[in-house]
């Protein structure tokens, strides 16, 4: 996966489309990420304790990965993302740009 944990990316589909926000979350076996402020819905949760009320919480859902897009930090675009092996490590590499990630 090409996008990691405090990455900024831009939302391509669904009902937040074009709204950026940052990576809180990586689950790499089900390709899908947990963006802050994106794909937030209302959870009813019950009282647990005598004299609680129940209440609606909001929380953000996983987006499956195809979904969004990584803003590179030094162009500021949303770009593609290359991989480039130098001195036994893997850089990411901003396709617009060409600058390291």
């Amino acid at each position: 996966m090409k996008i990691k944990k405090n990455d900024t990316v831009k939302m391509l589909s669904g009902k937040d489309k074009s709204k950026t926000g940052k990576v809180l979350s990586v689950v790499p076996s089900d390709l899908k990420v947990v963006v802050e402020g994106l794909n937030i819905v209302k959870k009813h949760v019950k009282p647990r304790r005598e004299g609680e009320t129940g209440q609606r919480v909001e929380i953000p859902r996983r987006v499956d990965v195809s979904k969004v897009m990584l803003i590179c930090p030094k162009c500021s675009k949303p770009a593609r993302v290359a991989i480039k092996m130098e001195g036994g490590k893997k850089l990411r590499i901003c396709k617009k740009c060409k600058g390291e990630i």
